[in-house]
């Protein structure tokens, strides 16, 4: 036995297949078989057209109460019903899908002895399912079948197909290789035993059959016995055993050598539908060769004889009908040679073994084994039918154990989607088939619960429908005008003169000194020869003959060609006036079109515009609503809101009169206070005044001049330094007497060493607070020299405010030594110092130092005591500003 290697390869992902959500149940039928003479009691009765019931039969143990239980079917057949009406509501569908390019599984299930084969098969005046199916297959596609190898299989469950021309060399070659030439199917003498299984009347023919598609036919034939697979088309030891007859009459055994058969293995093909390798696929073209093969393979199949069946199958047979159909290309005669526009579709009709029971058939040895084999391939086909149920109604996701058996595995793309299935519950209503009966039942129950989906329908070509049939009228409508003209009759008397040559003999030598086939084959070749010159000749005559008609033809069709160019002329004319009333009468339909046109959009428009009008009224009444209810509670508002604020305008009149009060309060305690330090401030500066120094001259009316620097290096006391005259704008440079730099150091004058950077500017540097740094170095623009020997920096900036006073600005930084040796500054610090005007205010004294004898107002000096607070103040505070500060420009202002 060849067995399939254990060794797994990786599978291929499988191709995206168009998806189709709809899903059909599994199609199961109930079958009853009449009961037999001897059979008296009967447990089973159909209610209806759908449904059955079974009735417990007499002492059985588990039925006590006799209860009965209903079975539905999708169709329930009688004991008097025929073949024919079986076919019509079960195949009849499955074979009109494979003619349209979809696969079709049927299978008969049932116990031993309930008429499972005799479904399938039938018997003369009666045939079954697989005869009619065939007879109806070439009753449609008959006229429409390719030649006999056109189509070729792969060996690997696909189908190629070459032209007309390399099929009639494989049909030579393979007629050449037989030892003795077959006759055709439609000669072949049937077997008595399968003669009349279809009445003529009985005949069906599919609906819609595409007519610009060729067909053939290839059928296969296997078993299933032990688990192992089998071809029962294949030559087997019978026919290697076979004896042979001598020329006396004497059966000759050249080998009895006994070579068991050759089990098949399961394959994948590309598209991950499983095939049988290596089966023989057989060409047909008519349904008597089918089924005169079937039969053939028929007598192989494993059968015993049982207590309970004479003929017991102990094998499931599956026949495999595949119908492969090609498009006809865009002329109609002859097949697309493209193996992608192949289809391929097969209906497999399975004839499953019977359960049974060792105890009921007295079965023993091998018997037994094959009754348990069966058991265990029918138990899987229910295991996997439960997964699929389940895997839908729950909603789970098992692997279904397809694997465990050859007949699952061999079906699992029709369960997967692949095409529909259907099912004939065969039953026997006698009494001791009751227990078995119910197991069938249970199953069939639960396998109409499976769903399967849908078969996708096949793409259509892109060619124009009806090609074949213009085609053939076509050239039948050629070969009437040659007809009629005197030129080739038809093309069947043509292939008459061709067979009317002499026959070529046998060319076959067996004899190197053989003298007789040689020269026989020149007479007939020289033979053929003259008969081929005769026929040239008369082909000739035919020619000139045809020539000198045609001539004669095409005088006659030109003298035809000016009449008619006459009349066409008067044509012209009239086809001109028609074409303008036509022309006018399209312009004016077009006018009234586009007037009804026009009509309609209006229309349109003013409904448009009135259920905008309609949409705008109410919004307008929603927003006049919405507006009084706005108004209303603002006036709500309001009334709430004068409440508020009359609250809260006398809460503030309180809190204001508070604040005033307590203003009023803290500004009297400063007045107290400032009278305090004025007063304090005039004795200071009663007790400045040094005695003995002379009085300053009068006052000139003239401007007066500015004084210079006292020589001596005591300070002047605030009484001899005369105000600036202020011009009405504040001049950025006040005429003041410079006074000697006062110093106020927080650390040791050369603790450090600073750069004093004073650029030159349009202002008189030292104006307003000059900072006097000891041990520093000034310069107008600092160098890498001057940086390299200190490590502070000042720059000392001035400029004129936006209130017109003067300002000083010094920008303090750090020296820092860079990494390539250089200097660099880093400022730390800003200082803005400005110089304040304060004014006059109205408590003077005159001063009475120095004043002229007239006592003219004029030349009297007047002191602002503000003045000198604020000069002290100043003089107090630039004191604090760090070490080396001193002070310039502080004049005081005389008031006039």
């Amino acid at each position: 036995m060849i067995r399939q290697a254990k060794g797994k390869t990786p599978r291929r992902p499988p191709p995206k297949k168009p998806s189709n959500n709809q899903k059909d149940p599994v199609g199961v039928y109930c079958r009853v078989r009449p009961l037999g003479v001897e059979d008296e009691e009967c447990c089973i009765e159909v209610i209806s057209s759908t449904t059955i019931q079974l009735h417990a039969p007499e002492g059985f143990k588990t039925n006590r109460n006799g209860e009965c239980k209903e079975y539905s079917f999708k169709k329930v057949f009688g004991v008097s019903v025929s073949q024919m009406e079986l076919f019509d509501y079960v195949a009849k569908p499955l074979v009109d899908d494979l003619i349209h390019g979809k696969n079709g599984l049927l299978f008969t299930y049932g116990v031993t002895g309930s008429g499972k084969t005799f479904t399938m098969t039938g018997s003369p005046g009666q045939g079954g399912l697989l005869p009619r199916s065939l007879d109806m297959i070439f009753n449609s596609i008959g006229p429409y079948q390719a030649k006999r190898y056109v189509f070729k299989t792969d060996e690997k469950n696909g189908m190629d197909v070459q032209s007309e021309v390399d099929a009639l060399l494989e049909r030579q070659r393979r007629e050449n290789n037989l030892p003795v030439p077959k006759t055709t199917s439609s000669r072949q003498k049937l077997d008595p035993e399968i003669a009349d299984m279809i009445n003529p009347e009985e005949a069906y023919k599919a609906d819609s059959v595409d007519e610009d598609s060729s067909y053939s036919i290839f059928v296969s034939y296997i078993e299933i016995y032990n688990n192992y697979i089998y071809d029962l088309l294949e030559e087997t030891q019978e026919d290697a055993i076979k004896p042979k007859w001598n020329g006396g009459g004497t059966p000759v055994r050249q080998n009895t050598e006994f070579v068991p058969p050759q089990s098949k293995i399961l394959r994948e093909d590309q598209n991950h539908n499983m095939y049988v390798a290596g089966c023989m696929e057989v060409e047909v073209k008519s349904a008597e060769e089918a089924f005169q093969i079937f039969w053939r393979g028929q007598k192989k199949r494993k059968i015993a004889n049982t207590r309970l069946n004479r003929e017991s199958s102990r094998s499931h047979s599956v026949f495999i009908i595949k119908l492969a159909q090609a498009p006809l290309d865009a002329d109609g005669d002859n097949i697309l040679q493209d193996k992608s526009q192949v289809t391929v579709s097969q209906l497999c009709l399975v004839d499953l073994a019977g359960s049974e029971r060792t105890g009921r058939t007295g079965a023993e040895g091998t018997r037994i084994r094959e009754a348990g084999n069966i058991n265990q391939s029918l138990l899987n086909l229910r295991t996997c039918i439960e997964i699929l149920r389940e895997n839908q109604m729950c909603g789970t996701n098992k692997m279904v154990p397809y694997r465990d058996s050859k007949v699952t595995h061999l079906f699992k793309n029709y369960f997967d989607g692949e095409g529909k299935v259907k099912m004939i519950v065969c039953v026997n209503p006698k009494a001791d088939d009751y227990e078995e009966t119910i197991l069938v039942m249970r199953f069939a129950e639960m396998t109409q619960e499976v769903e399967i989906a849908r078969p996708v329908d096949r793409p259509i070509c892109g060619f124009t429908p009806g090609r074949r049939n213009r085609n053939q009228a076509f050239k039948e409508e050629l070969s009437r005008k040659l007809e009629e003209r005197g030129g080739p009759i038809d093309r069947e008397v043509i292939n008459h003169l061709v067979r009317s040559l002499p026959p070529i003999p046998s060319s076959e030598l067996t004899d190197p000194h053989d003298d007789v086939t040689l020269p026989r084959l020149i007479e007939a070749l020289q033979n053929r020869h003259t008969i081929r010159q005769m026929m040239i000749e008369e082909y000739n005559k035919a020619a000139n003959m045809l020539r000198t008609m045609l001539q004669e033809l095409d005088s006659n069709i030109i003298s035809k060609d000016n009449f008619i160019h006459e009349q066409n002329g008067k044509l012209v004319e009239q086809d001109k006036i028609i074409q303008n009333n036509k022309a006018e009468i399209e312009r004016l339909e077009k006018k009234t079109k586009m007037q009804e046109h026009k009509i309609d959009i209006l229309q349109k428009t003013t409904k448009i515009y009135e259920g905008d009008k309609r949409t705008l009224r109410q919004e307008l009444e929603t927003r006049d609503q919405r507006l009084q209810r706005e108004l209303s509670e603002k006036r709500r508002m309001e009334q709430r809101m004068n409440g508020v604020v009359s609250d809260t305008q006398h809460k503030w009149e309180k809190e204001c009169e508070r604040r005033v009060n307590a203003m009023q309060l803290e500004m009297q305690n400063k007045l107290w206070v400032k009278d305090e330090k004025l007063k304090q401030l005039k004795a200071i500066v009663t007790e400045s005044k040094t005695p003995g120094r002379p009085d300053p001259p009068p006052r000139q009316p003239q401007p007066q001049p500015q004084p210079r620097p006292h020589p001596h290096p005591q300070r002047p006391s605030r009484e001899e330094r005369v105000p600036a005259k202020r011009s009405a704008s504040p001049s950025p440079v006040p005429t003041a007497t410079p006074v000697r730099p006062l110093h106020r150091r927080s650390r040791s004058a050369g603790a450090e060493k600073w750069v004093d950077h004073k650029p030159a500017s349009s202002l008189d540097l030292g104006t307003v607070l000059q900072p006097v740094i000891p041990n520093a170095i000034q310069v107008s623009a600092p160098s890498e020299k001057a940086l390299s020997k200190c490590d502070r920096y000042v720059l000392t900036h001035q400029e004129v405010a936006s209130d017109g006073e003067i300002q000083t600005k010094l920008i303090k930084g750090e020296v820092i030594k860079t990494r390539g040796g250089g200097q660099a500054v880093q400022f730390t610090d800003i200082e803005t110092l400005k110089q304040e005007l304060t004014t006059v205010s109205g408590r003077k004294r005159k001063s009475s130092e120095g004043a002229p004898a007239n006592g003219d107002r004029s030349d009297g000096v007047w002191t602002d005591v503000e003045t000198r607070c604020s000069v002290a103040m100043e003089m107090r505070a630039g004191s604090n500003m760090g070490p080396g500060y001193e002070h310039h420009g502080i004049t005081k202002r005389r008031k006039p």
